[in-house]
C-alpha cells in the first residue's frame, strides 16, 4: 500500500472492531458464574461523582486490542473502566471489542478475578515467551499504563491493588480491604452480603454515603419510602390509595 501525504491516521488505516475477532472458542479463563455475577455487581454500583454514565465504558470480558504494531494481539480483562469515552446510544453502536487505536483512551482501572489457570499471569509472575504476546501485567503496566490494576482472589478472600507509580506498579496499602480513588470520589472494597441470591464476599463500589445500592436495592429503598409515606398519610386520616 502506498503512503499518502500527509499520512492517514490509524483510525482510517488500522483494522476496526468489525475486522477483529471478538471471541475465541476454547480460550482459557472464560467466565464462570462467579465472574459474570461479580462483573454485574461492579457495573451496577460504579457511579463516579464527576462522570455521567454517557461518558464511561464499563466492560466485562470485552476484547481489548492494545498494540497497532500487532493488531491481532488482545487481552480480555474480567472487568474494566474507561473514562471519557461515549457509551452506545443505539444497539447497532454497541462495541464488539475495545480497540485502542480507534478509541484513543486506555482503561483507567482493570479488575482481574483470579482463577487457578490464570493466577500467575494475573500477578505478573510469568515471563513472556519468545515470539509470543506480552503478559497481562506487561500490557497493563507498560503498554497501556493503566493507572489502577485490581486483583481479587475469591478462594483466599485476598484483594490486591496496584497503582502505577513511575515506571511500574506499586502495591497499595489497604484499610479494611478497601481503597479510595480521590479523583473519582469513589472507593472499591470487599463487601460481605447477598447478590443475585448468592451470599459471599464481593468486590463492590462505595462512596461517602456507604455502599452504592444495586438496582434491586434501589427498588427496595423506593418501596420502603413509599410504605412509610402511606403509613404517615393514614395516620393523618388520609387514604393513600385514593389521593386526587
Amino acid at each position: 500500500m502506498y503512503q499518502t501525504e500527509p499520512p492517514r491516521p490509524p483510525q482510517e488505516t488500522m483494522p476496526t472492531m468489525y475486522d477483529l475477532p471478538s471471541e475465541l472458542i476454547g480460550e482459557s479463563g472464560l467466565p464462570d458464574e462467579f465472574h459474570c455475577m461479580q462483573a454485574d455487581l461492579l457495573t451496577e454500583t460504579c457511579q463516579p461523582a464527576n462522570y455521567s454514565s454517557a461518558e464511561i465504558l464499563l466492560a466485562s470480558d470485552l476484547n481489548l486490542y492494545y498494540d497497532p504494531r500487532h493488531p491481532l494481539w488482545y487481552k480480555r480483562p474480567d472487568w474494566y473502566m474507561v473514562l471519557g469515552v461515549p457509551t452506545a446510544e443505539q444497539q447497532q453502536e454497541l462495541r464488539l471489542s475495545y480497540v485502542i487505536w480507534q478509541e484513543g483512551v486506555a482503561p483507567y482501572l482493570v479488575v482481574e478475578l483470579l482463577s487457578p489457570g490464570t493466577e500467575q499471569e494475573d500477578l505478573g509472575q510469568t515471563l513472556r515467551e519468545a515470539n509470543k504476546p506480552p503478559t497481562k501485567w506487561e500490557v497493563y503496566e507498560r503498554t497501556l499504563r493503566v493507572p489502577y490494576y485490581v486483583v481479587y482472589d475469591r478462594y483466599e478472600n485476598n484483594l490486591r491493588v496496584f497503582q502505577l507509580n513511575g515506571a511500574g506498579y506499586k502495591s497499595m496499602a489497604l484499610t479494611d480491604n478497601q481503597f479510595w480513588l480521590k479523583e473519582l470520589d469513589l472507593g472499591l472494597g470487599l463487601w460481605q452480603g447477598t447478590y443475585q441470591q448468592t451470599t459471599g464476599l464481593w468486590l463492590r463500589w462505595y462512596n461517602n454515603a456507604g455502599w452504592i445500592p444495586t438496582l434491586k436495592e434501589q427498588a427496595e429503598q423506593e418501596r420502603q419510602r413509599a410504605d412509610k409515606l402511606a403509613e404517615y398519610l393514614r395516620a393523618q386520616g388520609i387514604d393513600p390509595d385514593h389521593l386526587t
